[in-house]
């Protein structure tokens, strides 16, 4: 079959992120003795300067990997709580029935930072100075801006110029908007990396000492107090049309950290899949793969519009769910292990037709009805309906190629000849979401847009609390053994984009690359995850590229069709390793920018 571009194939190591100076600085790190947990760290770092579009230092991410060391698969949990502070009754105050896309109220600790100290303290084995040097090394120097970070930044430049006027003086410096595929410089973030390796490197040559005081400079140092004084002092403009400040301290970042978790895992036909818990909409993909497990997936083309039906079909059942179960565990009951039982999936696989649904149909958990009604009551009152062609707020647009006043996220798979991996998906703090704090050089992020500001649901804003993030990184172990890590940006669209490469992969032999190059769809048929909540009863994106008789089909079905450009749908990446230790890696040709290198 052909592909655009070779899946990669090695033995010494794997990184495959969505921006090739990522994937670069990661593999740079491998090749100086890391190991993936170090060069997974460094890609990141460098994607918040070569992406800050779609993330940001301020930003959260999880991760799900596994340890050659400890021979375990763990979760690692970079999403912030919300602020002590984030009370239903203080936004209701500020006369909100939502809470914004951006602007500050919609801010949760950032937890990317103390995440990836984390991670480097337990699994890597690098210094804090090898994983912030090619970041601090783009920022003060300059990277080749890319068109679409130019597009952005000239839509959104009078808002920036009048509302925003700190993002302005780093965006628009001297009133013009940077030029595509020029030097651009952020040196107000590389002051601010420096110091925070500077900081780091004062308490002596011990590498964990200079780690705990990376960890402390954010957390509990110069960074915390800017962002608590911006906080505190700053008129912003959201959108709500009005201006607010925000509600975050710097008392909420000192006492937070990141975690481990251990991961939520499904076995399918051979595969475990282990993914985030509640707290994420990871489960999502889980509980499809339970729907999907009694179907003869592997006797319908790839590329068929029975394909496309069947997951479509069982998705919506699955992210209806979503809305009426999924929250933080630490605050809520959330019943995984009915949601992903064999009975419970006997009877959900029954509701998918010949037919498209255009009915939001979660299932019936006994002792959650009373949750259920109030979920269903909330998002018939304050999720519109809007028609499938219609602009969205959905962080990813269906055709990703055009300027988006959103932001999105950022993908990084890594794996090294030790066999360790990790799945990572850094998002959040993008330059749309909140004003650049001008002496970090970076804004603060909008995660706490997914709360609901109604009482008794599984989503109601509350102090301390996570987040249901969209972000959602995938590793598969193959007859029990660590094989797969892969994952994409784009909020909703996620799980969608992914298992549609897993079912490829698994059921049709095909290889990583193949599986990410075929043409792909999803659906916004359920509520959104970002302000405003929107939903499209019966939407379904494909791309051109299925061809005319198999997008008629899926209209035939019932399907709201909304047909959009070839290479415009997903930006998977994937890496893998094979029970000899070859390596394989892929990334996506849609937008031109992600890459696989290895070797």
């Amino acid at each position: 079959m052909f592909t655009t571009r070779p899946e990669i194939l090695g033995t010494f190591g794997v990184v495959t992120s969505t921006h090739w100076l990522a994937s670069a600085a990661g593999m740079s790190l491998l090749e100086r003795g890391g190991n993936a947990f170090d060069a997974c760290a460094a890609s990141a770092f460098v994607l918040q300067v070569v992406e800050p579009h779609l993330v940001g230092p301020a930003g959260e991410v999880p991760a799900v990997f596994y340890s050659a060391r400890t021979g375990k698969v763990e979760v690692l949990c970079g999403q912030g709580t919300t602020p002590a502070a984030a009370t239903l009754e203080r936004y209701r105050a500020e006369g909100l029935k939502l809470i914004p896309g951006n602007g500050l109220l919609a801010t949760v600790i950032p937890g990317a930072f103390d995440a990836w100290m984390l991670l480097l303290r337990d699994h890597g084995t690098m210094r804090v100075r090898d994983v912030l040097e090619p970041a601090i090394y783009y920022a003060e120097h300059g990277h080749a801006l890319m068109p679409r970070i130019s597009n952005t930044i000239a839509g959104l430049k009078d808002f920036f110029e009048t509302h925003w006027p700190t993002t302005a003086q780093v965006y628009v410096p001297g009133g013009q908007v940077p030029q595509a595929r020029k030097l651009f410089r952020n040196p107000a973030l590389a002051r601010t990396w420096t110091r925070v390796l500077k900081e780091a490197e004062s308490v002596g040559a011990d590498r964990e000492r200079q780690i705990e005081a990376a960890r402390d400079a954010f957390y509990r140092g110069f960074i915390a107090e800017e962002i608590d004084k911006f906080a505190r002092n700053t008129d912003v403009m959201d959108e709500s049309g009005t201006t607010h400040r925000g509600v975050i301290t710097a008392d909420d970042l000192a006492g937070w950290s990141a975690s481990y978790d251990k991961p939520l895992t499904y076995d399918y036909h051979g595969y475990t899949v282990a993914k985030a818990g509640a707290w994420s909409q990871g489960p999502v993909f889980l509980q499809t793969l339970a729907l999907l497990k009694n179907m003869d997936l592997a006797g319908v083309g790839p590329n068929s519009a029975e394909f496309v039906h069947r997951v479509t079909e069982a998705m919506k059942l699955a992210f209806a769910d979503r809305e009426a179960y999924y929250g933080d565990p630490a605050f809520i009951d959330v019943p995984l292990a009915h949601l992903l039982s064999d009975e419970y999936n006997d009877e959900r696989r029954v509701l998918i037709g010949e037919t498209a649904s255009h009915d939001l149909l979660p299932g019936q958990v006994p002792g959650f009805e009373a949750q259920v009604a109030r979920v269903m009551d909330t998002l018939e009152r304050l999720s519109k309906v809007s028609a499938p062609g219609s602009a969205t707020n959905e962080p990813t647009l269906a055709d990703m190629r055009a300027s988006a006043k959103r932001g999105d996220t950022t993908h990084v798979d890594v794996i090294d000849r030790w066999g360790n991996m990790i799945s990572a998906t850094p998002s959040g703090g993008w330059f749309q979401s909140s004003p650049v704090i001008p002496e970090l050089g970076f804004g603060l992020n909008t995660r706490a847009q997914m709360f609901w500001l109604e009482e008794g649901l599984p989503g109601t804003l509350a102090p301390g609390k996570r987040p249901r993030t969209t972000l959602t990184p995938s590793l598969a172990l193959r007859d029990g053994k660590p094989y797969l890590a892969f994952g994409t940006p784009g909020g909703d669209q996620q799980e969608q984009w992914q298992l549609m490469f897993f079912l490829r992969h698994v059921h049709h032999g095909l290889n990583l690359q193949e599986s990410i190059d075929l043409p792909m769809s999803h659906t916004m048929h359920f509520p959104t995850s970002f302000y405003p909540r929107d939903r499209k009863p019966g939407h379904l994106a494909v791309e051109a590229s299925f061809g005319p008789e198999v997008i008629e089909a899926l209209r035939q079905r019932g399907h709201q069709i909304e047909e959009v450009a070839e290479w415009s749908v997903g930006r998977l990446t994937a890496a893998s390793r094979d029970e000899d230790g070859l390596l394989h890696a892929a990334a996506t040709p849609r937008l031109m920018q992600a890459y696989a290198i290895g070797r």
